[in-house]
């Protein structure tokens, strides 16, 4: 018996643990979450500022309205999260035993994020489009409305209406945006462990909320120009004619760089850094409680 536990134990258990539990902790941080994350796009599609579109939303549409979407986020997270923090975690590990085992230096975890990003945003882009149709949705006119009723709903009607490749449309600055929020979050994260436990000896749950705050930060301030753009091009319709308003992510990021100027890409920033944060801090603390409950019952 003791032997079949060794087993499983250096089996597929252990592969898979890094993708299971950041998938679940990603869904668990996403239920709290969502409402911010629907401000957010409001301000970014123009609505007007983080109260104007609180106040909007409650008049208008009700509470229901903050989580819209609330199935495309979790299939999301199912998806990109599950991907990107288990690969994160699969490729750090083969880095510190080809640095026979030394912490790595930061450029090397900073890599680690890139790759783990892009792995991430390509397995979770279909429902990432399926999250911001469906959040977009409601600030449209009526006959435009594609009323999605779930995200299978909308990934389904995505692949009738338009086909299978239109699931993978804006994938380009959504990998972009995932490598560039990846890179901040991930690798400052890590890097923010070690010096609050190795320099500061601060305890574990200090470490967490400290750690957490500044890789939230850079997180916010890597990705959020990609973020914009992305949001722009899975959001847009043809007009009358059937053209685009653009043709593809550089010609938005340089229409809206001409039109707005640099800052036009940080839109929505305080709302948008206020929700990468605490998404941050409690992905890392519900998957450091997941691995705790793992321990105790011996996974």
């Amino acid at each position: 018996m003791a032997e079949e536990k060794k087993a499983q134990a250096s089996g597929v258990w252990p592969k898979v643990k890094p993708f299971v539990n950041g998938g679940a902790s990603g869904m668990l941080a996403t239920c709290v979450i969502q409402p911010i994350d629907m401000i957010k796009v409001r301000i970014q599609l123009g609505q007007g500022s983080a109260g104007t579109v609180t106040r909007n939303m409650l008049k208008d549409e009700g509470v229901r309205a903050f989580y819209k979407g609330l199935s495309a986020g979790l299939l999301r997270q199912a998806t990109y999260t599950t991907a990107r923090l288990g690969s994160f975690k699969m490729l750090t590990n083969k880095a510190i035993e080809a640095n026979d085992g030394k912490p790595l230096p930061l450029y090397q975890k900073a890599l680690c994020g890139l790759t783990a990003g892009a792995i991430g945003a390509t397995v979770g882009s279909p429902a990432d489009l399926a999250l911001i149709r469906m959040q977009a949705d409601a600030t449209l006119p009526v006959a435009q409305r594609r009323n999605y009723t779930n995200a299978f709903h909308a990934l389904y009607r995505i692949v009738a209406d338009e086909g299978v490749l239109a699931l993978w449309k804006g994938a380009g600055p959504t990998v972009v945006r995932a490598m560039a929020l990846n890179m901040g979050m991930l690798a400052s994260y890590d890097q923010s462990v070690e010096f609050f436990k190795d320099n500061l000896g601060l305890g574990e749950a200090a470490t967490v909320v400290g750690a957490s705050t500044i890789s939230g930060f850079f997180a916010a301030a890597c990705s959020l120009p990609f973020d914009y753009v992305k949001t722009q091009i899975q959001k847009m319709q043809p007009d009358a004619s059937g053209k685009y308003p653009y043709t593809g992510s550089l010609d938005c990021a340089m229409k809206t760089l001409k039109a707005g100027g640099p800052f036009k890409f940080y839109t929505g920033f305080p709302v948008y850094c206020v929700r990468i944060a605490p998404h941050v801090m409690m992905t890392w603390i519900f998957l450091n409680q997941i691995q705790k409950a793992e321990k105790k019952i011996g996974l």
